[in-house]
């Protein structure tokens, strides 16, 4: 993709606008960088893009600089429905998103993990497999990570591995994948896409531009998965922990298999898959059917799947304190996510749940909540708060306990209501922005508080 002597802006400054900005400055476009917020609150984060030679048009509305611009490049964050997105397109002026934007400029084999839930475990094992193999692997996208952060240092042996949101999926035109693949799909960001088969139809959208010489990954375990894979002209791969699969990986006797065409051979046995949980025995088959396609040996993947430990923020043990075992789970950001964390507990829980709101109904989550003998206390926390203990409510659940925005206080109540031997596991069903930036700061902020409980 060419962009040299292009007039391009550049809209949101967070991680990702700031790669893409500085990526398209390094090949040369006339780079203007667009956000509501003044110069002022970036810091010095913005500093190298001003030495680059970026043009800031900061703290005011970015209708005013689209006149003469050729290409408009928008962060995830940016719904296509804002009016700014829609008069540049009556203007002619192509738009797309970084994650489109840094595929362009990525050489090598790219590799795109899209889904409700497991994105982040299976792109990262995904990685791992893949370095482990001696390839320079580049993990990135929704994972926190830009593409644009490395399409500009890319190689063309390398391989880039993507996790794709449903968000990214909407700035997406020439996205072409060598191997894709959706993990599940279940309710959530109904408030941003308006309706399911928007946010399904969002997620396939990562297929459109694969060929008959590349690989679509789906859960067969997953029924509106099966219906995704219909229709493509991709090669489908499946995988499945429930029944064996004429292609792909699934579970037999114990054992991860692997068939592909000739190709059929025991990876591990199930027990051996170092991180915890149904879910995670998924992610593990989904990372062993995406390498499988890459070619990765059956070795390479067996001793990656039995060190793993995990991802950061996602059923993460932080410490034991006085008998009670504290764990993050910042990544469960919807119902299905929470409802994986709590079939990993195994001792009795109190569970924090609560935060901004994506439009989902809770009914479901408060009927695994009633159903889990397990969890004994929920303690609710943030703009959804209300809506939660009304679902529990309606579920016959009533051991609960609100505490608002404080989040000391969140804590303290769950240090007062857990037994010793038990566990208190943050798994909020809800995305943070709230009372956090994202998921991220907010595990960050529950590890520091709980690592300093005395």
């Amino acid at each position: 993709m060419n962009v040299r002597d292009k007039r391009v802006m550049v809209c949101g400054m967070a991680r990702s606008g700031i790669a893409a900005a500085k990526l398209l400055c390094e090949r040369g476009a006339q780079v203007t960088i667009s956000d509501m917020k003044p110069e002022e609150a970036f810091g010095g984060a913005l500093d190298e893009l001003r030495a680059l030679g970026c043009i800031f048009a900061l703290g005011e509305e970015p209708q005013a600089h689209l006149p003469g611009q050729e290409l408009l490049v928008i962060s995830p964050g940016i719904a296509w429905a804002k009016p700014f997105v829609q008069q540049a397109l009556a203007m002619g002026i192509e738009v797309i998103g970084e994650l489109e934007l840094g595929a362009r400029m990525t050489r090598g084999t790219l590799a795109a993990i899209t889904g409700t839930n497991g994105k982040t475990t299976t792109t990262t094992l995904t990685g791992e497999i893949l370095r482990a193999t001696g390839r320079t692997t580049h993990v990135v996208g929704n994972i926190g990570y830009p593409i644009t952060a490395t399409a500009g240092i890319s190689k063309n042996d390398d391989v880039t591995v993507a996790e794709v949101s449903s968000y990214q999926c909407e700035g997406i035109s020439r996205f072409h994948p060598k191997v894709g693949a959706v993990l599940n799909i279940t309710e959530d960001h109904i408030a941003r896409h308006g309706s399911m088969e928007t946010y399904i139809a969002m997620k396939r959208r990562i297929f459109a531009n694969q060929t008959a010489q590349d690989v679509a990954v789906f859960n067969y375990d997953d029924a509106t998965c099966r219906e995704m894979a219909k229709g493509l002209r991709s090669h489908i791969a499946w995988f499945s922990r429930k029944e064996s699969v004429p292609y792909g990986a699934y579970v037999e006797d114990g054992y991860i298999v692997l068939r592909m065409g000739e190709r059929m051979e025991a990876v591990c046995r199930t027990d051996e898959v170092r991180i915890p949980g149904a879910h995670n025995l998924e992610n593990a088959l989904a990372a062993v059917c995406i390498t499988g396609a890459l070619g990765v040996s059956a070795e390479t993947m067996r001793e990656v799947l039995r060190t793993f430990k995990g991802v950061e923020h996602r059923i993460e043990t932080v410490r034991e304190l006085d008998g009670v075992t504290w764990i993050n789970d910042s990544k469960g950001t919807n119902v299905d996510s929470t409802q994986k964390a709590i079939a990993t507990m195994t001792r009795p829980t109190v569970l924090i749940l609560g935060g901004s709101d994506k439009g989902v109904s809770f009914d479901p989550l408060a009927e695994t909540i009633r159903s889990a003998p397990l969890i004994e206390h929920c303690v609710l926390i943030g703009d959804t708060a209300e809506a939660i203990r009304q679902a529990l409510e309606r579920a016959g659940y009533t051991a609960v306990t609100m505490t608002g925005y404080d989040f000391d206080l969140c804590l303290q109540t769950c240090r007062e209501k857990a037994r010793q031997g038990g566990c208190v596991l943050l798994s909020p069903a809800c995305a943070s922005f709230d009372m956090f930036s994202d998921y991220e700061h907010r595990g960050r902020v529950f590890k520091e508080k709980v690592n300093a409980l005395v």
